[in-house]
Formats: C-alpha cells, sequence, structure tokens
C-alpha cells in the first residue's frame, strides 16, 4: 500500500468546474500504478468514476461523467488528476483517489481492485 494525498474540492456552482488532485509517494514508479477515482453521496452507494492506468495511458470513464470529467497524470510530480466540468448537483459527494501497483496487463475499475485510498474529499454543486 502507498499512502495518497487528495487536495481540491469544496463548494462550486452548478455547471462549473473544479479539479481533484492525488498525488503518490516520492520514490514510487508513476508508471507502476493504476489510479482510480470514486464518489460516495450521502444514502448511496460508492461509485466508481474514472480510472487510468499511468503507464498504458488507458482510461476509463462512468456514463455519468463521459464527455464531463478527465482523469490525467504528471510523472514528473507523481500526481493524477480528475478534471470535472458541467457540474451538476448530482455530481455532490465524497470523492476518493485509489492505487493500486499494475502487475498485469488487464485491470479493473472497480473499488476491490485497490488497495490504497485518499483521505477523500468533498465536492458540493449547489447554487
Amino acid at each position: 500500500e502507498v499512502q495518497l494525498v487528495q487536495s481540491g474540492g469544496g463548494t462550486v456552482q452548478p455547471g462549473g468546474s473544479q479539479r481533484l488532485s492525488c498525488a503518490l509517494p516520492r520514490g514510487v514508479a508513476f508508471s507502476d500504478y493504476v489510479i482510480g477515482w470514486f464518489r460516495q453521496a450521502p444514502g448511496k452507494e460508492r461509485e466508481r468514476v474514472a480510472c487510468m492506468s499511468n503507464g498504458e495511458g488507458t482510461t476509463y470513464y462512468a456514463d455519468s461523467v463521459k464527455g464531463r470529467f478527465s482523469i490525467s497524470g504528471d510523472n514528473a510530480k507523481n500526481t493524477n488528476y480528475l478534471q470535472m466540468a458541467s457540474l451538476t448537483p448530482e455530481d455532490t459527494a465524497v470523492y476518493h483517489c485509489a492505487a493500486q501497483i499494475q502487475t498485469r496487463a488487464e485491470w479493473a475499475c472497480v473499488d476491490y481492485y485497490f488497495t490504497s485510498w485518499g483521505q477523500g474529499t468533498q465536492v458540493t454543486v449547489s447554487s
């Protein structure tokens, strides 16, 4: 497991944008990891949002965020990002990033694939 540090979040108006960051520790190989973003709204189950293989550059997006959210990574900073746009109140949730070292070509954007989790950050979309 690795310690992930999240930043970003807060309150934004509907239609607005926000960027979340998820930093891997220094000294770990950025390209070895698959990064996922998950969210959980009050009274709802945790939902996958987007995932990315840092080594391959391949991505996955939930249907609910396709075309609005973008996952990316910066090797030099050991950090991944979730850029969110056209936000709606339905996007309000606690967002967690997760990391898993990729040992095989196959990976999955599901919560049980990941063993390291960030502390979570609240995103509230409200006017």
